[in-house]
């Protein structure tokens, strides 16, 4: 059974907590999850990320579908929201895609490391997992339970022109956040982020990846989520 089934979060839980009483939109968006291709990874219509920045409400739209994608022997997921990374991960142990204590690689803007309110969530149990990821975890709170949870043994966080310098060895999940490509990162060029990315990819088997509508123009993260694989660009 599929968990991402297309749903509201209306209450001030998971990442609708931001702003949530200031804000004059009170419910986000989490799309469906779908198997398919870079084709069908593109903007939806709904607000799935919603924040007051200076005043002003930014109100985000997301991916009108989160994908799976399966590329070579690796499988993809990509979403708008960088905290269903943590089902994500925790559904391809289940299927024996990655193994526990492995290593992560996280390329971000952010280090995403704050803690959540709790760590209650039984990792085996993926009904639980999605009630954690959705009511509990948000943007930038979801690595520490998969760490506390030894689901990784440790985690190399590249968010500079010197974190791209790593040497990895052995087994790690690739977690990817297009924000690494916003305007703010431009003063790391263009294609060497592409490059030492997809020398990342060619090593992973497990693979998410984040569109942050939020914190990066939709239609670019897009863009440069196909050329990281190659994909042709009509």
């Amino acid at each position: 059974m599929e968990r991402y089934r297309g749903f509201y979060i209306e209450e001030p839980v998971g990442n609708n907590i931001f702003s949530y009483e200031e804000r004059t939109n009170k419910k986000i968006f989490v799309p469906k999850l779908i198997k398919g291709t870079l084709e069908d990874v593109c903007l939806g219509e709904n607000i799935v990320f919603n924040e007051i920045d200076e005043d002003t409400e930014i109100k985000a739209i997301g991916l009108k579908n989160l994908v799976q994608y399966e590329v070579d022997d690796k499988v993809v997921y990509i979403f708008d929201n960088h905290n269903h990374a943590f089902y994500f991960w925790m559904k391809s142990l289940q299927k024996g895609l990655f193994d526990k204590g492995c290593r992560l690689i996280h390329v971000d803007q952010h280090k995403d490391m704050r803690k959540p309110e709790e760590y209650n969530v039984d990792v085996d149990d993926l009904d639980d997992v999605f009630r954690y990821t959705n009511k509990v975890l948000n943007v930038g709170n979801f690595i520490q339970p998969a760490l506390k949870k030894e689901i990784f043994s440790d985690i190399d966080i590249i968010d500079s022109s010197y974190g791209f310098d790593i040497k990895v060895d052995g087994e790690y999940v690739l977690d990817i956040d297009l924000d690494i490509f916003s305007k703010d990162m431009d003063y790391i060029p263009y294609d060497f982020k592409l490059n030492k990315i997809k020398d990342l990819i060619k090593g992973a088997k497990v693979i998410t990846i984040a569109t942050s509508p939020y914190f990066i123009e939709q239609e670019y993260a897009i863009k440069v989520l196909k050329e990281l694989f190659n994909y042709d660009i009509i």
